[in-house]
């Protein structure tokens, strides 16, 4: 009957992580887990707390700072104007340092040059470096590395 009090402990630990979201509870509780099917097997009390000992310590010292440094890196996929940065262009009006027209995942965008020297021309292929409200900064093609 141990299992079922260990069980019960689980339940009560991720509840509270479901509350607190600090990943410590909700780790507590899969030990807690660990703990109850040591009892389960039939190992005694002393087995079922060093059982718990070691998960407890293992998912607060392993799993944890591992789960909160990839929770605080930014999402690989990009949404919005932020897609279109990187993404290959046509231009569609000669673009200069002030104005201009691209042709970019099949809408139009107004546009400016990221060096202020350069004219880019009509038909041109450019890179979009950058996006500045609704102006996307574009760079050709044929002059990067």
């Amino acid at each position: 009957m141990p299992w079922l009090a260990w069980l019960l402990a689980a339940a009560a630990l991720g509840a509270a992580e479901f509350f607190t979201l600090t990943l410590v509870f909700g780790l507590l509780a899969g030990a807690a887990l660990v703990a109850a099917v040591v009892a389960g097997v039939g190992i005694g009390l002393l087995g079922q707390l060093v059982a718990l000992g070691l998960a407890a310590a293992a998912g607060l010292l392993v799993v944890r700072p591992i789960a909160l440094r990839a929770m605080a890196q930014s999402p690989l996929t990009h949404e919005g104007s932020d897609a279109l940065i990187g993404k290959r262009a046509e231009v569609v009006q000669e673009v200069t340092a002030t104005h201009g027209l691209i042709k970019v995942s099949g809408e139009e965008w107004s546009a400016r040059a990221l060096d202020e020297t350069h004219v880019i021309p009509v038909g041109a292929l450019v890179d979009v470096m950058e996006i500045e409200g609704a102006t996307a900064v574009v760079y050709p093609r044929e002059l990067l590395p």
